[in-house]
């Protein structure tokens, strides 16, 4: 007789891969993630059956506390310097070339002890060891909001943000999907650090989409420290809006749009898949 976890369809006798323990503790050690009032840590996760992590990390908001979170979400270690450097080197930039301004909150989450696309059956999602962020929408700091599920096929400027940083989050995470990558992903990004056979990572939909900003001129965007408050979500003290060629180290002009007719804008994701 075969017994499962009824309520998620997970076996009780699966084990968390041994790199997995190890990942956290080398984060862990290497101080990497600082305790502050936006990221606490929690009692560890053990179970049921694989899911979990040894050290727990509750986070209220990314980037020293200038990008707030709509609710609280626990992560793993090693997630939050990727998701700092994500948001450092490739949404803010975006933010600032497109709006003017800086992201200061995304609607997100993160752990949740599940299989794969909520299947009952099938290998355990990355968000069962707090190893993924799914990103639904980004707040700018005059309270617009961008949604994955409306903006993607959006007004151009918010179409070409969110094609920035799905593109830019392909350069920092093993996995990454978006709408049009497959029926489960059309309203929200995927982004997680698992380990793929063979080091490959995934990158999904392939984009007809040429960015605007170049990496190797981009320099990561730096928020002021945060206001002090009693609440522990974000509120940041941002720095006055750049023009701009400031995010660069040498200005540099938008590409031009295609001429009607002419070819697609293109990216090469660099053997991404």
């Amino acid at each position: 007789m075969v017994l499962t976890v009824a309520g998620c369809g997970l076996f009780r006798w699966e084990k968390r891969a041994p790199w997995r323990d190890d990942a956290e503790r080398e984060c862990l050690a290497s101080k990497q993630v600082k305790i502050t009032e936006y990221v606490e840590p929690a009692r560890g996760i053990d179970g049921p059956g694989a899911c979990g992590m040894i050290a727990p990390l509750k986070v209220t908001a990314f980037a020293e506390g200038s990008v707030g979170l709509q609710s609280r979400q626990t992560f793993a270690c090693p997630m939050l310097p990727a998701i700092d450097k994500w948001i450092a080197e490739s949404v803010q930039p975006a933010a600032m070339f497109y709006f003017g301004q800086p992201v200061k909150g995304l609607k997100a989450g993160s752990y949740a002890c599940r299989n794969q696309n909520h299947a009952y059956g099938g290998p355990l999602s990355e968000h069962a060891f707090g190893n993924a962020l799914d990103v639904m929408a980004f707040e700018l700091t005059d309270g617009r909001t961008i949604t994955i599920a409306k903006g993607w096929r959006g007004q151009l400027r918010e179409q070409e943000f969110l094609r920035e940083v799905f593109i830019g989050s392909c350069r920092v995470f093993a996995t990454v999907l978006g709408p049009g990558a497959d029926p489960y992903h059309y309203d929200h990004f995927h982004l997680d650090l698992a380990r793929h056979a063979g080091g490959r990572t995934i990158c999904k939909p392939v984009l007809k989409f040429m960015p605007n900003l170049d990496p190797a001129k981009i320099r990561p965007y730096r928020p002021s420290p945060p206001a002090a408050t009693s609440v522990p979500m974000a509120q940041p003290n941002l720095r006055p809006v750049q023009p701009a060629q400031g995010l660069y180290s040498s200005p540099m002009a938008p590409l031009p749009m295609p001429a009607p007719g002419g070819a697609p804008r293109t990216i090469d994701l660099g053997g991404l898949y």
